[in-house]
């Protein structure tokens, strides 16, 4: 089971270095709207959302894992040039079968052009001496390939460029590389004039964050008896990393934790007081990594009594593999059964739920209207990196965002 989600199966030879009223409630999900922008107005904003993104069709599989494989941000293999490739033909099929009982494909793309266009929507409003703004996705390892969206992004004339990272916990394997392409992408190239450029490389502790979190979370408390409510035991699940990249310095573990503090804090002060641990999924290959792994939690748990069980994807903004397969369908189905489990929900990711959508576009606002560019701690490498190309990255950034 640890060994469970999409791109960590691949690993085996390696590691990994106020409230809106923005929609309406529907079949328990809240909607922001649909509709694209059709202005042909040009963009004086930019926000480039970035993540790693997932394969639309099963026949993208073996080029997206072929991607990640051969990315020493993300792993860094023996003999890598020869030993990735090999890994992703070895993976493809089974990592096929993955989407294909999830519906075919990551609904990952979808979800970030949601959200984009919610809060480009809400940022004309708010901030109108920056619009109209303009949402554009960029992602690693598929289409909307980084290098592509920014060569959209230039097209399109923009003079204020944010870009804007989708992983609110920051870690070198996953923000790193997102940072470290646009890196790749503009140190052969001029930047074009006029243009300032500026980032939200982390966003962990945002009290929006932990109010979407905690809504999520309360509607799946009501599917519970009420008897048991107040009993159930809250696992909040990230992906883990390997403890030699946590030795190094990785900062991700901590601002996971505070992610979790902070829901836990909103729930207090509605009087929710559930018990709670967090845990790590996805941990593959013979290295240590951050402990305790979400299914052996929920065995061991299920073993002290503890039969009402709920998983938060915590460092999760979209549904995607690792939630709609290995949490929903290896925990919450399979695992549950087999070990016993009375009731187990999975609280929904944060989606397009209206606080999310306002937790989104305040970062961005006042990232906006503070000028502050860059953080400070972006630029801080982890006390025993061992990359260059991350010190060449940081000192670009720097020097770029003033």
């Amino acid at each position: 089971m640890k060994s469970s989600n999409l791109f960590c199966r691949t690993f085996k030879h390696g590691e990994i270095c106020g409230l809106g009223s923005v929609g309406k409630y529907l079949d328990g999900f809240f909607q922001v709207p649909r509709t694209l922008s059709t202005s042909s107005e040009k963009p004086k904003t930019a926000i480039v959302m970035m993540n790693m993104g997932g394969p639309q069709k099963t026949d993208q599989v073996h080029d997206y894992l072929l991607k990640i494989m051969t990315d020493r941000d993300m792993i860094q293999l023996p003999m890598q040039s020869r030993l990735g490739p090999w890994i992703a033909q070895r993976r493809t099929e089974e990592v096929k079968k993955k989407y294909e009982e999830i519906g075919g494909g990551s609904p990952i793309l979808k979800w970030t052009k949601i959200q984009g266009e919610a809060l480009c929507q809400r940022l004309d409003k708010v901030c109108p001496e920056t619009a109209p703004h303009k949402p554009y996705t960029a992602f690693r390892y598929v289409d909307p390939m980084t290098h592509t969206t920014l060569e959209e992004v230039e097209r399109d004339g923009a003079e204020n460029v944010v870009f804007f990272s989708q992983y609110p916990q920051y870690s070198c394997a996953t923000s790193g590389s997102s940072f470290n392409a646009i890196f790749d992408y503009y140190k052969k190239r001029s930047i074009p004039p006029n243009v300032k450029f500026s980032v939200i490389d982390r966003w962990a502790s945002h009290p929006l964050l932990a109010s979407v979190f905690a809504e999520r979370i309360k509607e799946k408390l009501l599917k519970f008896p009420e008897d048991v409510r107040n009993d159930v035991l809250i696992l909040y699940s990230a992906h883990s990393l390997p403890l030699k990249a946590v030795r190094r310095g990785d900062n991700y573990p901590a601002e996971v934790a505070a992610s979790v503090h902070g829901v836990v804090n909103n729930l207090k002060l509605q009087n929710i007081h559930n018990p709670y641990q967090l845990v790590w999924q996805s941990k593959v290959g013979p290295l240590p990594w951050l402990e305790p792994y979400t299914d052996d939690a929920i065995k061991a748990y299920v073993r002290l009594g503890r039969k009402n069980l709920m998983l938060v994807p915590i460092a999760f903004v979209n549904e995607h593999i690792e939630t709609l397969h290995e949490m929903d369908i290896e925990y919450c189905h399979d695992l549950a059964k087999e070990v016993g489990v009375q009731q187990i929900e999975r609280a929904s990711a944060p989606n397009d739920h209206p606080i999310f959508i306002d937790a989104l576009t305040e970062i961005v606002k006042t990232h906006l209207t503070t000028g502050l560019k860059l953080g400070n701690q972006f630029t801080n490498r982890c006390p025993h990196c061992v990359n260059n190309r991350c010190h060449q990255s940081k000192t670009w950034f720097k020097k770029v965002c003033q």
